[in-house]
């Protein structure tokens, strides 16, 4: 036999051999891409992000040891967007075009998120977020519009209800003043507030604005403490929250201060010093775990000391709920995961909670105010909050 023949013959072997195989369902399938998509390096909130990174790496870890998806394993493929929305944006397109990946996780930081969700609704990849919490995140871009987003956290608005119904019914509460910072974030949060202030027929006595870099908030504190404000509701996020609490201490100025969740980076506990433990704020985990939250907590505290175990929680769900719509939908093509992420069938029991249809057409997050606690920190932890005040909330109080 000549060499032309031995090659020709082996080249049939191979043939039979890929063909086999593929009748018997034994190919060499790929792996189905998952992205993320936020800050992991460039400020405090990538803290955040790396947080989701551990909770998605050991929900894929999780779900391929049980089998994978569709006979095929998950992979994750990441970005770091250095908190710019630019970006953030380039690293969309790429994710989707050159990685091809079937949905997204993410982003940090509600901005950003803002800036590309046009990108994921135009190229119909779904997208959990599970970290940034602007109202406006899942939104559609038009009314009627196909909308991709979803999310698996906190909401802004959901948030800032409970804070205003607080601040309604705390008889010590006589005086409102509004502090944000100038970022995305902060001016999403100072629309909800105000929006939801005439709900409650909330007219504040101040009304201030800081730089997300800045140090020195005393000269806004003092407008509010001249126009006798008692208390503060605080949109903004961890450091410059941490700065706003110093610059009260050099002004000897201690209103009862409500926060967004933003302040839950030990980076507010570490800068804000003695004064951190004033501020009281919602979260959707604490100290009091349940066993199934405790053992994804001491697999994955080792990797991530000092940050946020909730967002890995978020992460991690967000996960099981993109792996039960592929599974229902037997696909990994966006449409048909969008609409079963909006129909899925039977529960996830996830470790924020159990979910049952946690999506709809309109609905789009899978936690709500019920998931929210009552937090703040003590002695570097954060823990489950209560007062007089918490005691009386009922859910008409929650406006929005």
């Amino acid at each position: 036999m000549t060499i032309k023949q031995k090659k020709h013959r082996q080249a049939l072997v191979l043939a039979v051999l890929f063909a086999t195989a593929a009748a018997s369902g034994y190919t060499c399938a790929e792996d189905i891409k998952l992205g993320f998509n936020g800050d992991l390096s460039a400020s405090p909130s990538a803290l955040s992000g790396k947080a989701a990174v551990f909770g998605i790496q050991a929900a894929i870890e999780d779900i391929n040891a049980s089998g994978g998806v569709l006979g095929r394993k998950l992979s994750l493929v990441t970005r770091d967007d250095l908190s710019q929305p630019q970006k953030s944006m380039q690293n969309m397109s790429e994710l989707i075009d050159a990685e091809k990946v079937v949905a997204v996780i993410g982003p940090t930081n509600s901005g950003n998120a803002l800036a590309w969700k046009h990108i994921a609704n135009e190229k119909k990849i779904p997208v959990i977020g599970a970290i940034g919490s602007a109202t406006a995140i899942t939104f559609p871009m038009s009314k009627g519009a196909s909308n991709y987003m979803f999310r698996v956290s906190m909401v802004d608005r959901d948030s800032i209800a409970a804070l205003l119904a607080y601040v309604s019914k705390n008889p010590g509460s006589k005086k409102i003043g509004f502090m944000v910072e100038t970022t995305g974030f902060g001016q999403g949060g100072l629309k909800d507030i105000e929006e939801l202030a005439q709900l409650h027929q909330i007219v504040p006595a101040c009304s201030e604005k800081f730089g997300v870099a800045d140090t020195d908030m005393t000269s806004q504190l003092n407008k509010c403490k001249a126009a006798g404000v008692d208390t503060l509701i605080v949109w903004a996020q961890a450091v410059p929250s941490a700065q706003l609490m110093r610059s009260m201490e050099k002004i000897s100025y201690a209103p009862t201060t409500l926060m967004s969740w933003g302040i839950q980076q030990p980076s507010f506990y570490e800068i804000a010093g003695s004064t951190a433990m004033r501020p009281i704020f919602l979260q959707t985990l604490t100290d009091e775990r349940t066993p199934r939250q405790q053992k994804l907590f001491e697999r994955i505290a080792p990797k991530m000391p000092t940050s946020p175990f909730g967002i890995a929680g978020h992460a991690y769900d967000a996960v099981l709920l993109l792996a039960a719509a592929i599974k229902q939908a037997n696909s990994t093509e966006g449409v048909k995961v969008r609409d079963a992420l909006e129909n899925l069938q039977g529960n996830v029991d996830g470790v924020m909670k159990t979910y049952a249809k946690p999506f709809s057409a309109i609905n789009r997050e899978a936690l709500s105010s019920s998931d929210y606690r009552w937090v703040k920190w003590r002695d570097g932890k954060l823990v489950a909050y209560s007062d007089p005040v918490i005691k009386t909330l009922l859910t008409v109080d929650y406006k929005k």
